[in-house]
């Protein structure tokens, strides 16, 4: 088993190396760590207690970093880790070997989270710049930075990579429906702080807060202290916060280890549920064979047949083309159509505009990842429209479904027409300029999914 591990351990990091990815998720960590760590000047993300910012010492700085990653940088690790170089395994050789799948699992587990604690160990030198640029001389502690740091991120990286093999073993959630999990268990380990912060201090407590950040936040602040993360307004002058009580307060270092084995625990499941791909043959229903039964013969080529005209209104008919095959499944198109009539009787901004939004993401991004794939891209290159002309045409087609279902909801109110038309430009330049560049339907749809859920809680 053993070798097993470090076999699939070291192919996954070898490929890991050769992906551009990765040094994009590395020039996150700096940039993240300049625009997102508190500054009075409201530029960057604010951690904040009744509206003031914490004095900066060694503690908070780590604390701030750590905030960073749990809740900014997460969605953006599974992102990468699903759409990365890896995706594509040989599973027709791999899964018929002898080899132990909880082995096959584990390796892969440890090489995401060599790639994740590269990602972590960048913050670390970017957070000891900032030490040395922001902390007095006399205050300046790294060690006590990085234990900050590492205690509350180390376990949710690892809770990631767990999750994300997790999901790839299971033939259910290794496409659309596993990104959309995954959105729901970020958006609850978002929500479970801010309950776990209201209970008292001790293991269990603490082991509900999957972010980590919470307890030394506010194990010492007031009792009815206000703690608020984000672009918040805050007034002048910086308030004293002692995190370091709350990273040694009962029960919170060992929870942070438990979720460690936690991860270990849930790569360990997701070699025992895995389950092999299968290639599916094509399902033909019952008319449609007895249709092909009864077919007449294909007649033969006719070379006197004159030349075809050249087709009018190419570019509409184009249009059309596309929006029919980004609705084209019946459950999408009974969804619009219900989605439409809400709008006579449901408030458009919190109701019928974010189920539009949601409706559009994942027909657009299905669509358009299927059409940026190597062999179409290369086939359509040989069509009289160029590749150009059909990525024109879908962002036509979204921004029109988008006006489309508005409908009801503009004859309603007519203000909100122009909040429709730009949500479809929105959803349409994200969706395919993604789709273009990642040319995969995944990297997209998070990206949409997620300003999804910033429009729908705003």
């Amino acid at each position: 088993m053993s070798v097993v591990l470090r076999t699939i351990c070291t192919t996954a990091l070898l490929r890991y190396s050769r992906s551009w990815g990765l040094w994009a998720l590395l020039l996150v960590g700096l940039i993240g760590t300049r625009f997102m760590v508190p500054r009075d000047d409201g530029t960057a993300v604010t951690i904040a207690i009744n509206q003031q910012i914490p004095v900066m010492t060694p503690a908070f700085l780590g604390v701030a970093l750590g905030v960073i990653i749990t809740t900014l940088l997460l969605p953006i690790c599974f992102l990468y880790l699903r759409s990365n170089s890896n995706r594509h395994q040989p599973w027709q050789i791999a899964e018929v070997t002898a080899a132990s799948r909880v082995a096959q699992a584990l390796g892969r587990f440890g090489a995401d989270l060599v790639v994740l604690g590269t990602l972590l160990m960048m913050f670390s030198v970017a957070g000891a710049f900032l030490a040395w640029l922001i902390i007095p001389a006399g205050e300046r502690n790294l060690l006590v930075t990085l234990d900050a740091l590492w205690l509350i991120a180390a376990p949710a990286l690892a809770g990631i990579a767990a999750l994300h093999r997790l999901f790839d073993s299971l033939s259910w959630t290794r496409r659309g429906l596993g990104e959309l999990l995954y959105l729901m268990v970020w958006m609850l380990s978002l929500i479970a702080p801010m309950v776990s912060g209201e209970r008292a201090t001790g293991f269990g407590a603490n082991l509900s807060d999957f972010a980590g950040y919470v307890r030394p936040l506010a194990y010492r602040a007031p009792p009815d202290a206000d703690i608020s993360i984000g672009g918040v307004e805050v007034v002048g002058g910086r308030v004293p916060l002692d995190v370091s009580a709350g990273l040694d307060s009962p029960g919170y270092r060992l929870s942070r280890l438990a979720w460690c084995g936690i991860a270990l625990l849930l790569a360990t499941i997701a070699g025992l549920v895995y389950r092999p791909h299968r290639a599916r043959a094509p399902r033909l229903r019952w008319f449609h064979r007895f249709a092909a039964r009864f077919a007449r013969a294909v007649p033969k080529a006719q070379r006197d047949v004159p030349r075809a005209s050249r087709v009018q209104w190419r570019f509409a008919r184009l249009i059309w083309a596309e929006a029919m095959l980004m609705l084209a499944p019946a459950l999408h198109r009974l969804a619009a159509l219900a989605i439409a009539f809400a709008g006579i009787v449901v408030d458009f901004r919190h109701g019928v505009s974010p189920a539009i939004i949601i409706l559009l993401t994942f027909a657009l991004t299905a669509h358009a990842g299927r059409c940026e794939a190597a062999g179409l891209r290369l086939l359509s290159t040989t069509l009289p429209l160029s590749v150009w002309h059909r990525r024109g045409a879908q962002i036509c087609a979204t921004i029109g479904w988008a006006a489309l279902l508005a409908i009801p909801a503009i004859w309603r109110a007519p203000d909100v027409a122009p909040l429709a038309l730009a949500t479809g430009a929105v959803l349409a330049l994200i969706g395919v300029g993604g789709a273009a560049i990642s040319r995969s339907a995944f990297a997209p749809r998070l990206v949409l999914l997620i300003l999804w859920y910033g429009y729908l809680s705003n």
